[in-house]
């Protein structure tokens, strides 16, 4: 898809009926006996034009609006032919498959997916990051995410990424010319003060870091898996916190037998909660379906909270407890947060709550609510989230990885810059290699292979 140099045609609005359905067609450049056999006559530049769309048999299919963008002025950088008809799903891929038989001569042919904003990408109309953020913004299922996106398409996120890539290559040009002259280079390199220079820009970058792991939170969402024996308040606790009953709740044990996912958000953080099939021993082929799932959800979970029966008669922990809850903690990922929680804490005794606290256990009961506040605390607080949405910037995993392997450079270099000549080329190392983590996030020197499998996780006409 990255060498692709013929004209690509695609549906860019959603799938289903609607108002207004968009085509458009993009190529470098778009023939102009294709657009005038397509439209029907000839377009001016980023004028809306009505036109009619005929098929063969010059039977009209829609009457439309047509734009046309040369090339560089289009968002791909290419020119562009749009087509705004009306939205009927299947009056949209008449109008794309007459305009393929148009196109037949020119090599006209649908778009991969994301193919139009890596075309944009490609043609440097935006950097990796901004083209990421089209998709975020697609996706965002909150007001915040909405903000957050638009801002990183914007440009808010890629301007940090470039100052602090700036700086660092002044700074690498301070250092680097100082190699020649090593009788000169300590005395230069301190009147330059080359090393508070790279503390500011490591303080910097540390606190763009705090920023993207908040837009990677909000991005992403938490994964929180309730797990725990049946009838210990799974599905109870998963209705107390959205607020709702989503989750059907009984007396008798083995109710929920397949996973419920719910997003919620807590205190601004979205959360997947999945409420899963109570671990037992059992012989009913559906009930042990659901508990392979619970334990499919375990593997996966970002943060778990495994239930305890708090009611009186089962204070104590049984063996068969504590092996399923080390087996858990066996299955769960290096990163995953564990919680117990002992629930229906309202038949629990003060001292009965006041000694499983001391234990590092949560008491909640979540019949009336009690120590639900501190719960939600507790699990927003350890991935680190402020609850602060104004100035977050949508971030991914790939970010986080790229910024944390910059901040290491810069860690070492502050190093060999205490270390005097003896260690000054590997200083100015370092400094190369943060550089390189950081344009990184831009996309400028990522391999094609990785820049493709960014593209495909895009829909296709976008």
């Amino acid at each position: 898809m990255l060498t692709r140099k013929i004209p690509i045609i695609a549906i860019a609005t959603a799938a289903g009926g609607a108002g207004v359905g968009i085509v458009r067609i993009s190529g470098a450049p778009i023939q102009a006996e294709l657009v005038h056999a397509i439209v029907g006559r000839e377009m001016p530049a980023r004028q809306a034009v009505v036109v009619s769309l005929k098929n063969a048999a010059g039977e009209t299919i829609d009457q439309a609006l047509a734009l046309f963008f040369p090339e560089p002025a289009s968002f791909t950088g290419e020119d562009v032919l749009e087509l705004q008809c009306h939205g009927g799903p299947q009056l949209l891929q008449m109008v794309v498959r007459r305009c393929l038989e148009l196109g037949k001569k020119s090599g006209l042919a649908i778009a991969e997916p994301g193919e139009f904003t890596q075309r944009a990408y490609l043609n440097g109309k935006i950097d990796l990051v901004q083209a990421e953020a089209i998709a975020d913004l697609i996706s965002a299922q909150s007001e915040a995410a909405v903000l957050g996106a638009t801002r990183s398409l914007q440009g808010t996120f890629s301007q940090a990424i470039n100052a602090l890539v700036e700086e660092i290559t002044q700074l690498r040009i301070l250092v680097e010319s100082t190699l020649d002259f090593p009788e000169e280079e300590i005395d230069f390199l301190e009147s330059a003060q080359a090393h508070q220079r790279l503390l500011t820009i490591s303080q910097r970058l540390v606190g763009l870091q705090e920023a993207a792991t908040q837009g990677a939170i909000l991005r992403d969402g938490m994964q929180l898996v309730l797990v725990g024996a049946p009838n210990v308040g799974k599905s109870s606790l998963l209705n107390r916190l959205a607020g709702d009953d989503v989750a059907i709740v009984t007396d008798l044990a083995g109710t929920t037998r397949d996973r419920i996912k719910v997003t919620i958000t807590l205190a601004g953080m979205p959360v997947h909660v999945i409420d899963t099939a109570g671990l037992r021993v059992t012989h009913d082929l559906l009930e042990r379906a659901g508990i392979e799932r619970t334990w499919e959800a375990i593997r996966h979970a970002d943060a778990m909270l495994f239930l305890r029966d708090g009611s009186e008669q089962n204070q104590a922990m049984s063996q068969e407890e504590v092996e399923m809850q080390n087996r858990i903690k066996t299955a769960l990922p290096r990163h995953a947060i564990f919680f117990e929680v002992i629930n229906k804490a309202d038949l629990c005794s003060k001292l009965q709550i006041q000694a499983s606290q001391l234990l590092g256990s949560l008491c909640v009961s979540a019949k009336t609510g009690l120590g639900i506040d501190e719960l939600i605390k507790r699990i927003v607080e350890r991935p680190g989230w402020n609850g602060g949405n104004e100035d977050l910037l949508i971030a991914r995993q790939r970010h986080l990885e790229c910024i944390a392997s910059s901040a290491t450079h810069l860690q070492k270099a502050q190093i060999h810059s205490l270390n005097g000549n003896q260690t000054l080329e590997l200083f100015a190392e370092e400094l190369r290699l943060a550089q390189a983590c950081l344009e990184q996030v831009l996309g400028r020197t990522l391999p094609d292979e990785l820049l493709g499998k960014i593209f495909s996780q895009f829909c296709i006409g976008k």
